[in-house]
C-alpha cells in the first residue's frame, strides 16, 4: 500500500476536526500524530526521519517543517507565518472525542492533575478519562521551577474546553481532582461551566451536617470498613472558606485514608466511588512519557513550543485509545481486568463486575498502536477507533443522606 493509503485519509480526518487552523497547519499536525503513532515516539528526529522516508522527503526539509510548527511566528522562516494558537484547539478536541462518543451515552469523566518534567516544565492538564486510559484536552505548561498562581490559567482552561460539551442535551459531567489541587475557586469554576466536581479534600477541618449548628472533625465522618456516608454540609468552619456542598466518604481496607470527596450533585445522584476514576490521568501522563511517546526525551526547553508538542500528543492519543478502546470492547474484557491493569501500572482503582473475566494483557492505549501498526502493514484501510465507555464504578451501601455519620 502506498503512503497516500495511510497518510492522506489522516490529513483529511485531522483537518476536518480543526477547522480552526490553517489547511497548512493541520496537515503538519497530521503528520506529527500519524509518526507519533507509527514510530511510538514524540521525538523530532525520529518522526522526520520516518516520515522522510515514508513521504520521499529530505530529512532536513520534513524536519523542518516539525520543528516550524512548534515554533512562535516570529521563530518561523520566511514571512506571512502564523503559529499554532492552542488554546483554540481545546473545545475541537473535546469535540472529536463526543464525536465519537456513543449516541444516547451522556456520561463523561473529566480530571484535572499537574504532571512535570524534571525541572524544565510543570503541565497542567485537563483530560477525559477512559479505559484506564486518559485523552489531554486542554493543557498549560510553564516552568517547572516558575513562581505564581496556578489559577488563572486553570479558570481559562475551564473556560476553553467548556464549549466543547454541548449545552442543554442532557450530559454528565463529572471533574475530578486529588487533595493538592482542592480550592473553593476551582469548586465553583466547574459549576460555572455546568459540571459537577468531584474534589477530594484533607482530613483536616471541619464539617457542619444540614439542619445542625455544631461543627465537627472531618476526621470523624467515617471510620475505616464502616459504611460510606453521603448529606449535604457546610464543610469548613472559617467564613473564608465554608462551602455549602454535598460531602461524600469512603474508607475501604487498602487505603490508608479516606476519601472526602466534595461536589455539587444531590447525595442521592452521587457515587463516592466514581472518585477511583480519577487515577486514571495518572496512566495517561505514562503514556505520554515512557509508557508511549517518550516525552521524557524532550530537548525542548520553551513551554509555548512544548505546548504545541502536546497538541500532536494530544490527537495521537486520541487515535490511539479510541482504536484500542473498540478493539478491546469487542474482545469482552470487562471492569474485573480493568482494575487488574491498573493496579498493575501503580494505581489501584476501585472498580467492581458482576461477571467473570479474562486477565487484560494490554492497555487500550497499547493495543490501540498494534491495531493501526498491523492494519497499515497488512494494507487495509486506515483504522478509525469510536469510544465505548464502561460503566462508571458503582460502590458500596451509604446511609441515607438525612442520617449523620458516627462521632468518636
Amino acid at each position: 500500500m502506498s503512503h497516500q493509503g495511510g497518510v492522506s485519509p489522516w490529513i483529511a480526518e485531522v483537518s476536518s476536526r480543526f477547522g480552526v487552523l490553517t489547511p497548512a497547519q493541520a496537515r503538519v499536525l497530521a503528520y506529527w500524530s500519524y509518526g507519533m503513532v507509527l514510530t511510538q515516539s514524540c521525538g523530532l528526529t525520529t518522526v522526520a526521519v520516518f516520515l522522510a522516508t515514508l513521504l520521499g522527503t529530505t530529512y532536513s526539509a520534513q524536519r523542518q517543517q516539525l520543528r516550524e510548527w512548534c515554533y512562535d511566528a516570529r521563530d518561523q522562516r520566511g514571512t506571512g507565518r502564523r503559529e499554532v494558537d492552542v488554546g483554540l484547539c481545546f473545545a475541537p478536541l473535546l469535540g472529536w472525542v463526543l464525536a465519537l462518543w456513543p449516541p444516547g451515552e451522556r456520561h463523561l469523566a473529566l480530571a484535572l492533575d499537574a504532571t512535570t518534567l524534571g525541572q524544565r516544565f510543570t503541565v497542567l492538564a485537563i483530560s477525559v478519562v477512559y479505559r484506564g486510559c486518559a485523552i489531554p484536552v486542554a493543557w498549560h505548561v510553564v516552568p517547572a521551577t516558575a513562581k505564581g498562581r496556578w489559577r488563572p490559567h486553570w479558570e481559562r482552561l475551564l473556560t476553553q474546553v467548556g464549549a466543547g460539551v454541548p449545552r442543554n442535551e442532557g450530559w454528565l459531567v463529572i471533574v475530578l481532582a486529588d487533595r493538592g489541587l482542592y480550592a473553593r475557586w476551582l469548586f465553583r469554576a466547574i459549576v460555572a461551566q455546568h459540571w459537577h466536581p468531584f474534589l477530594r479534600i484533607n482530613q483536616q477541618g471541619q464539617y457542619r451536617p444540614a439542619g445542625q449548628t455544631r461543627f465537627r472533625p472531618l476526621a470523624t465522618v467515617v471510620q475505616r470498613g464502616q459504611d460510606g456516608w453521603k448529606g449535604t454540609v457546610d464543610c469548613f468552619a472559617s467564613s473564608s472558606c465554608r462551602l455549602t456542598c454535598t460531602l461524600l466518604a469512603r474508607w475501604t481496607e487498602p487505603h490508608t485514608d479516606p476519601w472526602l470527596i466534595l461536589t455539587d450533585l444531590p447525595p442521592a445522584a452521587a457515587d463516592a466511588a466514581w472518585y477511583g476514576l480519577r487515577a486514571w490521568i495518572e496512566c495517561g501522563f505514562q503514556d505520554c512519557k515512557r509508557g508511549g511517546w517518550d516525552w521524557q526525551q524532550t530537548k525542548m526547553t520553551r513551554p509555548e513550543r512544548a505546548s504545541r508538542l502536546w497538541l500532536a500528543m494530544a490527537v495521537a492519543t486520541l487515535w490511539t485509545v479510541s482504536v484500542g478502546g473498540a478493539v478491546e470492547a469487542t474482545a469482552e474484557d470487562t471492569l474485573d481486568a480493568l482494575a487488574v491493569l491498573t493496579a498493575d501500572r501503580g494505581v489501584p482503582v476501585p472498580v467492581t463486575s458482576t461477571r467473570r473475566s479474562r486477565p487484560r494483557l494490554l492497555s487500550c492505549f497499547r493495543r490501540g498502536l498494534l491495531h493501526i501498526c498491523a492494519t497499515l502493514l497488512a494494507g487495509r484501510p486506515l483504522p478509525r477507533g469510536h469510544f465505548v465507555p464502561v460503566p462508571w464504578p458503582a460502590a458500596f451501601p451509604t446511609a441515607p443522606p438525612a442520617l449523620t455519620p458516627q462521632v468518636a
